[in-house]
This record gives C-alpha cells, structure tokens and sequence, in this order.
C-alpha cells in the first residue's frame, strides 16, 4: 500500500493544488492529513475543503486546534493571533466542525506507521521535534513508537533514527526501513516550507516496499502571496512563501 502523507497546508491552496496533483503521479492508496490546514494563508475554506475530501485520516494541529477553541493561543505573537481570529470568523459551519472532531493521533498499526502533529510523547502540547535533543525525548516511549512515527508543525524535513539509548539524524531522503530501528520524520509543509526551500513538500511510504520518500513541487507562489497582500493579515506571511523560511 502506498501511502500519500502531507502536512502543515496553512491555507495555501495554490501549494495544496499543486500538491494533490503531483500525488496523482504516485499511485497513492491512502491519504492522511498531520494538521494545520489553517492559519497563515488566505484560502482556508477551500483547504479544508479538499482535504476533508481526499484524506482518510487528518490529525489535530495547533491551528486548526486553536481555529476550533480547543486549545489557548493567547500566547501566539499579534499577527499570529490575527490570522486565526479571522479564520475562525470565516470558516463554513462544516469545517469548524470538521476541526473540532480531530483526533491528536492515529495509529496504523497493521503497517507500522503512526501519525501525529507535534512530538508524540506530550500530543495536546503540540512540542516540537527538529533537533536529536528534542527526538532524544522520545526514548523513554521507544516500545510503544511505531515502527516509523510522521510528524509534521516544524515545517521542515528532518529523520530521526532512533535505537534504544540513540539517536541519529539522517539525510531527508528516500531511505527503507531497517529493522530493529524506530524513525521519527517531519514531513516538511504544503503551504509554508521553513527550510529554504520555496516548493511544496509532501511525502510518499510504500508498505510493502518499507520505503519513505520526500517529494517537492513548484507552485504559483506568486498568487498564493497575493491573495495575503489582498487581506488583513500580515504581509510578511505572503512574503516568506517566496523565501521559503
């Protein structure tokens, strides 16, 4: 089984569109969503949208927790907040519901493969996992991980291969599974890449091939920032998608 795993859309729908149709060339049996399919952008309806259609499974972010009053953001710097606040006031009755039905995790046991938003050690928490300090943290749950754990919320693409009492960062590339060893891997962002990197990132795992591969697709960047710049929200959210930071 092929899966088509994606993550941190942030209301890009130009990047989520571009997205969807690059998995058409993947031969995809299952999609699953890691979260934030709000905040940030400007299209968070027709995001939702799509992906309440294509995915199997999405897991809670913390936008998308924050969008359905599910958790508190007060803390989130103004701009932030501001995006939120207005996607909370213009999203359908059917997507905040959607929202507000999300689950933290979602385990697919049969092929080894968890799912979650942030670290899966402290899941409504939302921590972040992009340095081996932080995948050293996982440890302690190394028995009950699964055999590949996906995670998105950094925006970045990292692998962490971990070993009981080790942990050992790899290269974002295709790599297969060895056994006797446990991966943590940030799936990177749809709509908003923080690794200097401008294009999409979505990611491929083939079961039965016990492969994991990262993809990126170019996108209509130029559309996506102006759609922000037509907006209240901050303009610097349209201008880091050309940068891709």
């Amino acid at each position: 089984m092929r899966l088509g795993i994606f993550s941190d859309v942030h209301a890009n729908i130009e990047a989520l569109t571009a997205v969807m149709g690059a998995f058409k060339q993947e031969n995809i049996d299952e999609y699953y969503c890691l979260g934030d399919v709000v905040g940030y952008g400007a299209s968070p309806n027709e995001c939702a949208d799509i992906v309440r259609q294509v995915a199997k499974v999405t897991i809670l972010g913390n936008h998308d927790a924050a969008v359905a009053g599910r958790m508190d953001y007060s803390y989130y710097y103004e701009a932030a907040r501001h995006a939120l606040d207005t996607h909370a006031a213009v999203l359908s009755p059917e997507n905040m519901s959607w929202l507000k039905t999300l689950p933290y995790k979602h385990e697919l046991n049969a092929v080894g493969v968890h799912l979650c938003h942030g670290s899966p050690v402290r899941l409504e928490e939302f921590e972040y996992i992009f340095a081996p300090e932080q995948a050293r943290e996982c440890l302690p749950i190394f028995d009950s991980l699964g055999d590949i754990t996906l995670i998105g919320h950094s925006h970045l693409c990292k692998v962490f291969a971990l070993r009981p009492g080790e942990v050992e960062e790899l290269p974002p590339r295709t790599f297969t599974l060895q056994k006797g060893v446990k991966y943590i891997v940030s799936v990177g962002s749809v709509g908003q890449p923080r690794d200097w990197d401008n294009r999409a990132s979505f990611t491929v795992f083939d079961s039965d091939k016990r492969e994991f591969s990262f993809k990126r697709i170019e996108y209509d960047i130029e559309s996506a920032a102006n759609k922000i710049f037509a907006t209240s929200l901050d303009r610097n959210f349209g201008h880091r998608l050309h940068i891709g930071v």
